[in-house]
């Protein structure tokens, strides 16, 4: 791997605001995420100087418009990224792990146990979603791949795909 590990911190930023209030909104939708919506609450509560109760009782849709206008941690990036893609990218998804021939559901791996994928199925299969997919939607998805599980999906950190830039908004 010659290219670095983009950090969910680093991918998030460039993000357009449009795409950034669609995660927003799939994260305080996200009913496994408690420790990371405490972190937020926490966050929030802080910049708007409320109570965590008064924040958790707020619309999700406000919760998602303050979220986006503020710096976030790692780790509430991290599953804002992931609940954007269970939200909104679960067919490009399903089109990566059918090019590599993984079962899945609805774009997530239905095995525990799956072997890792070939260096080269898994730029072939980056190919095959590019082709149908936006570059920036592409870009983000292999990004987010790659430093959640660096040493499954390592072959992404050269990908030309990956190199994509998110349009701006």
């Amino acid at each position: 791997m010659t290219s670095e590990i983009t950090r969910p911190s680093q991918l998030w930023k460039p993000l357009p605001s449009e795409r950034k209030l669609q995660a927003a909104e799939a994260f305080w939708r996200d009913a496994e995420a408690s420790l990371e919506h405490a972190e937020a609450v926490a966050l929030l509560s802080q910049r708007l100087k409320f109570r965590a109760k008064s924040v958790v009782a707020l619309p999700v849709e406000k919760k998602a418009r303050h979220l986006v206008a503020m710096p976030v941690t790692e780790l509430v990036a991290a599953r804002m990224l992931i609940a954007y893609h269970l939200t909104h990218q679960r067919p490009m998804m399903g089109g990566f792990l059918d090019a590599l021939g993984i079962a899945h559901e609805s774009g997530v791996i239905a095995e525990e146990e799956t072997p890792k994928p070939a260096a080269d199925a898994v730029l072939k299969a980056a190919e095959t979603i590019a082709a149908t997919y936006p570059a920036a939607d592409v870009a983000l998805y292999l990004s987010t791949l790659l430093w959640q599980d660096p040493e499954t999906w390592g072959a992404l950190a050269d990908a030309p795909q990956r190199q994509q830039t998110a349009p701006a908004s």
